[in-house]
């Protein structure tokens, strides 16, 4: 397998990884690859794999329970990233998620939706007004950012400011490039605890507000684990969203017949999300998992405190679950994509993310019918973890 040769996080690699996920489910389905130019990791690509991978008590989240030697150093003020729900298992995991899962519930996620549907009519308006649009600056990221921020409470002069923060953030490679991110993380912390402390002196009707409480009433909710929850909130919160509707969009385009499919039957928009859910799978890889023991996945042999990557867009392709896989069906039944995850882990804003992108993508296909690329080429994020368009330049 040695001429096989990716980067995660490459841009290049981003647009089109499926041809290289086929071939290591054929050849490979357990490889070795690296973090950049960083740490080796355990890359897995069959869904089933995967899937065991996600719901496995042997690859906890938390680094400590695999971790041979001393923890590597860090910031002090960073240390709090350690205590955040993405990171920790059962017991902890469980109670942090907890205090934040009932803002997620699909009954309080449904109240969103006359905010989400004007957000959404305006923003297409305004660039019906222009003729023109870049999909991700002007539609797929105003919604999911302007929704959990006034979910969590931040004034509105101040999102544009934490999308700047949160793509410095998740766009950072490991080694040099994680350093430089100690000025945007120390701005993003000394802001939160700002946030905090006026909502313990002025309580609002907010996310933010509910957690500061929840702290107050003896849920054990430390200084540390509030920051942690909002950081994570803020940005896995709006990132991935943004992803699945820019993506989701640029598919349709790229298929019309589909989009003309979902045009002409509305009946079709909840098979049809899930659907692109998993052909766009705007969450490429899980997040970090470690081995607690000596283990063996499809016969390769994978060492205590060794990282392992799934890859949920290999699975959400993978042939041995969909048929024509690298085909976009609409109406594909079943459709047990793993693209919001599994396990203890799924994820959180599942809801809010499917009712965005339900509501954003076909309305703009119904305001715009005339939508078109203005030019073949798209520009794709370079980021192991997330995979989505980083510029999709439209004509109305």
């Amino acid at each position: 397998m040695r001429d096989i040769n990716f980067e995660l996080a490459d841009a290049r690699f981003k647009a089109d990884p499926y041809p290289t996920y086929a071939r290591l489910r054929a050849e490979a389905p357990v490889f070795r690859s690296r973090l950049g130019r960083g740490r080796p990791v355990w890359l897995v690509t069959r869904y089933d794999d995967v899937a065991a991978l996600l719901r496995d008590p042997r690859f906890p989240k938390d680094p400590a329970h695999g971790r041979t030697g001393d923890a590597p150093w860090m910031p002090g003020f960073l240390r709090p990233l350690t205590r955040n729900m993405l990171d920790l298992d059962a017991p902890d995991h469980t109670r942090l998620r907890s205090l934040v899962q009932k803002a997620f519930t699909p009954r309080l996620v449904e109240r969103l939706r006359p905010r989400i549907e004007g957000l959404a009519d305006d923003l297409a308006a305004r660039a019906l007004r222009r003729g023109r649009m870049e999909l991700v600056r002007d539609y797929a990221l105003p919604i999911p950012l302007t929704i959990i921020g006034e979910l969590l409470g931040i004034p509105a002069a101040d999102r544009n400011r934490f999308h700047r923060w949160s793509t410095t953030i998740v766009s950072a490679s490991p080694g040099i490039g994680a350093l430089r991110l100690l000025p945007t993380v120390w701005s993003m912390f000394r802001y939160l605890r700002a946030q905090f402390a006026a909502r313990r002196a002025d309580p609002r009707d907010d996310l933010i507000t509910a957690l500061v409480q929840a702290e107050e009433a003896g849920d054990r909710l430390s200084d540390d684990e509030l920051l942690a929850m909002v950081f994570i909130l803020l940005v896995a919160g709006h990132e991935t969203t943004v992803n699945l509707i820019a993506g989701g969009v640029l598919a349709l385009l790229q298929h019309p017949e589909q989009r003309d499919r979902l045009r002409s039957d509305p009946a079709l928009l909840r098979p049809a999300i899930e659907e692109l859910a998993r052909f766009v799978s705007p969450v490429d890889l899980a997040t970090e998992r470690y081995a607690r023991e000596d283990v063996e996945i499809a016969g390769v042999a994978i060492r205590r405190g060794e990282m392992v990557l799934g890859a949920i867009g290999s699975a959400n392709r993978d042939e041995a679950h969909f048929p024509a896989p690298d085909a976009l069906d609409l109406a594909r039944d079943p459709n047990r994509h793993l693209a919001f995850g599994l396990g203890a882990h799924y994820c959180l804003g599942a809801p809010l993310a499917r009712l965005e992108a339900s509501i954003a993508i076909p309305l703009l296909l119904d305001r715009a019918p005339g939508l078109r690329l203005r030019d073949a080429e798209v520009r794709w994020r370079p980021h192991a973890f997330l995979r989505g368009p980083r510029e999709v330049r439209l004509t109305l």
